[in-house]
């Protein structure tokens, strides 16, 4: 499976590039391949930290490939915005073992919300947060203090974190910065001393600050970095006492005396390299100094700038350095990580942290997935509701299902036009068809023949348009059915109980709703069907949820619940919750299973270890079997309502093919969803299949 590792900070200019570019060329001495993926660029699209990423070699990706979306289309739509970073991670995920993902830099306004959205991106792509803190101008304590309040952030968004790395502290507190990071307890926790070259510009990043003309200096010398500013106002002899090495210095152009003597020194060897010289105030150089400069060798890059010393000063102080600035940056970036962190311990850490977060939104974007890559074809009987018209537009553009729709052909296509849908690839029958209703209603009652149904029974029974979509399934004309925006929860499900009937295996037809959670999905059963199944039927129920689950990626850990835990309880109702649970483990023992268990022991770790410490399934369960539909229903509800969880469904289960019903108030989204939950039950389950499980 695919480890991904998201490099996020709170604030910008903390050397998050640095961290990146390190944890990649370590990445690739543990993977085959290590793919780079920025979320969140610049709006004028133009990112040089992501085009020195994809140029290392390692890294076997172009730009456009690698970079995500800009912080326009996160102003302008967060949802959409996130949809988009989701299916463009994926199609890098797909390609790698590795992906680093690089957080944003803060350059354009997100405001307090944009380290949220940083977490919220690693929660929908499932990655494991490396915490990218600055450590310059912060005690210990305080330092500390930051970094808790990070990290609490990212758990509270089911994040699971790989690390903390402190930058840019001073070498003299790089001991006591470590010691307030240790007891946090994660594999990965650095405090990295301060590397000016790291930071410093370079000095054409300098010349370019103060809107300076080149007089002197090559390509090498102008990407190399500048460690300060220093401004030479001053007479000569305290000029050459106040020299830092890697200095750029200022100084007016009218100062004769100090030119010279700076070139001297610098050509001498005795006194600090210095990195540039720039000239301020816009003055013509003193005759015969350019002359000088000319048989200087060497010498450090010299520029001219129109602006006073004051101007020139305030543009170059405070300017920051790129790890893009050169390869020479890289270098020191990648010899830092190997020294601190390096590759091993950045493998075990990544064996060691396990991250299975699916929220809502990555859900619906697998769901779409999944039925794209086969698709199947769905009737939609009610196309007299907008709500339908609409959902088949989406599904149509997204290439999820092929869509039949019952209705007038003239009538389907006037409402589409004024509705400005393009339904031009959708099938619509008119379910009004006199050779169509005959050959239906011949089939109905070869069928019902047993209860005595005749033919001109039958025939009115096809007046009712969800009989006519779930004959077309029966038929193999459609490979399932969604009803139920109009129409009544008993009137989708009577014509599939009635002869596309309940796989083999299966005593009762039940539901279940898939329930999105912020950081996992679980399968909820029977909520909507069976009003007090008995233990046999229960586990009918347990192993069609189970199926359910296995067909949505989520490994079933059945939770059979009760009012009571284990053998603490007894009395009718729990008493048939336990025999069900035998009934199911003969059944299907390859199925992991508990029960009696009641929801919070299922639900909750801790609540379990206390109740049931030695169960595979209490505290983990992905699968809850409630007792009755009493229970089901609002259990569900109440959940869906309380903690914002999205549920999907009612997802019918145990019929020979899928038939979904639909709640009355479903919005177009909610549509969508099933569509594409019934294309991909239709996937899973040809006719006619008995039960993957093992039958009683």
């Amino acid at each position: 499976m695919t480890k991904s590792v998201y490099v996020l900070s709170p604030e910008g200019l903390v050397g998050k590039s640095a961290v990146a570019l390190g944890v990649i060329v370590a990445a690739s001495r543990q993977a085959d391949s290590v793919g780079v993926f920025r979320p969140i660029m610049r709006s004028d699209g133009h990112d040089t930290i992501l085009e020195s990423l994809v140029a290392l070699p390692m890294v076997r990706q172009s730009y456009e490939a690698a970079a995500g979306v800009p912080y326009s289309a996160i102003h302008a739509d967060p949802e959409r915005a996130m949809s988009e970073i989701i299916a463009l991670y994926e199609a890098i995920r797909e390609q790698h073992d590795t992906v680093v993902i690089v957080g944003s830099d803060y350059v354009e306004d997100l405001g307090a919300a944009e380290f949220g959205f940083n977490i919220s991106v690693a929660q929908n792509l499932n990655a494991l947060a490396l915490l990218v803190c600055r450590g310059q101008g912060r005690s210990p304590e305080s330092l500390r203090h930051a970094v808790d309040a990070d990290l609490a952030e990212i758990a509270a968004a089911h994040v699971a974190a790989l690390g903390v790395i402190a930058t840019r502290v001073g070498e003299a507190e790089l001991a006591d910065h470590q010691r307030a990071l240790e007891s946090i307890g994660l594999p990965i926790v650095v405090a990295l001393p301060e590397n000016l070259s790291l930071t410093s510009p370079t000095v054409r990043q300098q010349f370019a600050a103060a809107g300076a003309t080149v007089l002197n200096g090559d390509d090498d010398a102008l990407d190399k970095e500048s460690l300060g500013v220093l401004i030479a106002a001053m007479t000569l002899p305290h000029v050459l006492k106040g020299l830092v090495p890697r200095y750029t210095v200022i100084t007016p152009a009218d100062r004769a005396d100090i030119l010279p003597g700076l070139l001297l020194a610098h050509q001498s060897g005795g006194f600090p390299e210095i990195a540039a010289i720039l000239l301020t105030g816009g003055f013509d150089l003193p005759e015969g100094l350019d002359q000088l400069i000319a048989t200087v060798d060497p010498k450090p890059p010299i520029a001219h700038s129109r602006f006073g010393t004051y101007t020139t000063a305030e543009r170059m102080f405070g300017l920051e350095g790129e790890i893009t600035d050169s390869s020479h940056k890289a270098d020191i970036a990648q010899e830092m990580f190997e020294r601190y962190v390096g590759a091993e311990r950045l493998g075990r850490a990544l064996e060691l942290v396990g991250s299975d977060v699916r929220t809502p939104l990555r859900f619906e974007y697998q769901l779409m997935q999944q039925a794209r890559a086969d698709k199947r074809n769905i009737v939609l009987p009610e196309s007299g509701d907008d709500r339908i018209l609409r959902a088949a537009h989406v599904l149509l553009a997204r290439n999820v299902a092929a869509i039949t729709l019952l209705g007038r052909p003239d009538q389907v296509a006037a409402r589409a036009e004024a509705l400005d849908l393009n339904l031009s690839r959708a099938s619509v029958v008119d379910p009004t068809d006199p050779e169509l209703v005959e050959r239906f209603a011949v089939e109905y009652a070869r069928l019902r023949a047993k209860k005595g149904v005749t033919l001109e029974q039958a025939r009115e029974r096809f007046r009712d348009p969800s009989f006519c979509g779930t004959m077309m399934v029966h038929l193999g004309l459609a490979d399932g059915m969604v009803s139920g925006a109009v129409n009544t929860t008993a009137n989708t499900i009577r014509p599939a109980l009635e002869f596309i009937r309940a796989r083999e295996g299966f005593k009762v037809v039940s539901s279940s709703f898939l329930m999105c959670l912020p950081d996992r999905v679980l399968v909820f059963a029977d909520c909507a069907v069976n009003p007090n199944p008995t233990a046999c039927e229960l586990a009918d129920i347990a192993v069609a949820s189970a199926e359910t689950a296995v067909a949505f990626g989520i490994v079933p850990k059945v939770a059979m619940l009760s009012y009571s835990t284990g053998e603490s309880g007894s009395g009718a109702d729990v008493d048939k919750v336990r025999q069900a649970t035998a009934v199911l483990r003969q059944r299907a023992p390859e199925l992991l299973v508990d029960g009696p268990i009641q929801f919070d022991a299922a639900l909750d770790a801790t609540v379990a270890k206390a109740k049931l410490p030695d169960s595979p399934v209490a505290g983990q369960a992905t699968v809850f079997i409630f007792p009755d539909l009493n229970t089901g229903n609002n259990t569900y509800k109440a959940v869906q309502r309380t903690s914002g969880a999205m549920a999907v469904g009612p997802v019918l289960q145990g019929l020979n093919k899928p038939v979904n019903d639909l709640s009355r108030g479903a919005l177009v989204d909610d549509i969508v969803n099933t569509v594409a939950i019934t294309a991909i039950q239709a996937q899973a389950e040809p006719s006619g299949q008995p039960s993957r499980f093992a039958q009683g």
